[in-house]
């Protein structure tokens, strides 16, 4: 084996304009393959972490009908018996209680259709991380009277500041309209330009004196120690408790469970196109030097060699240009990941776009110690594939027809 190795080698810089070019071609097809599929995972992951730590958590437990319907009497009942059942959770990092209801923003300028959200300060802060998205003034935790938290492109369109006015309209528990004023505290700037015109935060308190003379919960908000326990724990609280509808993260947001499979769909996908597109470079390749060689191997074969080694020599010329190429690909493909891990790749130059729909505008690359065996073992299948031919070809030498074709 060690020998067939080396004559191998030898045999693959024999010619090394035809080798270097093919080397050249793997080890930018990999390094350009691999980075590619380092941004777009690491702009899915992104997406993903922002999602569930700002907004929509692990799991979430509503009224059975209240996402599709969002109608504010359909309030979860008996919510502290759920947050004592949280409190006995080891798994259960924080959680958050909130009331949601439909309304309008009013202001002298214009009225906007918003979510409005009520959310107590302290337990929000502790299981999302919404409020780091504050950019003027301050969070709920203001003085101020019926304080309100909204978008950066609400109040430009509306044309308000700090300290500015804003009448807020929605329907209480028993279907009666209600309005009240509500004084700007704070601005934020989510991932989401289209979210920040849409959603505004106010205090629980405040909107529970509106909404009804009880306490109304919407919606509870958890984080737990790991992703993971999510579906477990959705479980259990279907189970425990009824006329309630636990979900987790995935089944909340449905377009992030697809991107969590998106990515590694995508990495494969972009690997396969690359090797495939080189698989036809090293097929070429290693017929041309087949043929070149022709005499060689036929002699070869005459001196004794058997079919079967010469079969295995041309399988690992191929193999062994592939992984040398492919170790480097990758290796500078890393080495880029890791310069940009740090600083990212800006994208502001398309921010307005890019913000449009929620993604980030700096993105830091990311790939995991499985994708790159998985890129491995792609790359040795598909050169394995691509040189069965050519090795075929030299299984089939006949010494006796090229000494009849010379």
């Amino acid at each position: 084996m060690k020998i067939l190795l080396t004559i191998a080698w030898r045999n693959i810089w024999r010619n090394k304009g035809r080798s270097g070019a093919l080397l050249a071609a793997i080890i930018v097809g990999l390094w350009a393959g691999v980075f590619t599929v380092g941004l777009m995972s690491g702009l899915l992951q992104q997406r993903m972490d922002y999602m569930i730590d700002s907004e929509i958590t692990h799991l979430q437990v509503h009224h059975p009908e209240f996402r599709a319907e969002r109608r504010p009497e359909m309030k979860i009942e008996d919510p502290k018996a759920i947050l004592d059942w949280f409190d006995q959770k080891e798994e259960v990092v924080a959680y958050s209680a909130r009331i949601q209801v439909e309304g309008m923003l009013q202001s002298p300028i214009k009225t906007s259709g918003v979510r409005i959200s009520g959310v107590d300060p302290e337990k929000e802060t502790r299981t999302t991380t919404f409020h780091k998205n504050l950019i003027e003034g301050e969070y709920l935790d203001s003085e101020l009277r019926n304080p309100i938290f909204i978008g950066q492109s609400l109040a430009r369109e509306h044309n308000m500041e700090i300290g500015n006015r804003v009448v807020l309209t929605f329907e209480t528990v028993t279907g009666e309209l209600s309005s009240s004023a509500f004084n700007i505290a704070g601005i934020f700037r989510s991932g989401s330009t289209h979210y920040d015109d849409s959603h505004v935060f106010v205090k629980k308190s405040d909107l529970n004196a509106f909404v009804s003379e009880a306490v109304v919960v919407h919606e509870i908000a958890v984080m737990l120690t790991n992703v993971e326990h999510a579906q477990n724990m959705v479980d259990d609280l279907n189970q425990t408790f009824d006329n309630v509808e636990a979900l987790p993260w995935n089944e909340i947001s449905p377009e992030l469970g697809t991107l969590a499979l998106l990515g590694g769909f995508m990495l494969f996908l972009v690997t396969m196109i690359i090797m495939i597109a080189l698989a036809f470079g090293i097929l070429n390749t290693m017929l041309m030097a087949l043929f070149e060689r022709i005499r060689e191997i036929g002699m070869l074969i005459s001196i004794g060699m058997s079919r079967f080694r010469v079969f295995f020599m041309i399988m690992l010329e191929a193999i062994t240009l592939t992984l040398t190429g492919s170790i480097i690909g990758i290796f500078l493909a890393s080495l880029s990941m890791m310069m940009l891990g740090e600083s990212g790749v800006n994208l502001e130059l398309f921010a307005s776009g890019i913000e449009e729909i929620g993604w980030p505008t700096v993105i830091y690359p990311s790939i995991t110690r499985g994708e790159f065996i998985n890129i491995v073992f792609v790359v040795v299948f598909i050169t394995f594939l691509a040189s069965l031919y050519p090795a075929w070809k030299a299984f089939k030498v006949n010494p006796m027809e090229i000494e009849k074709d010379t």
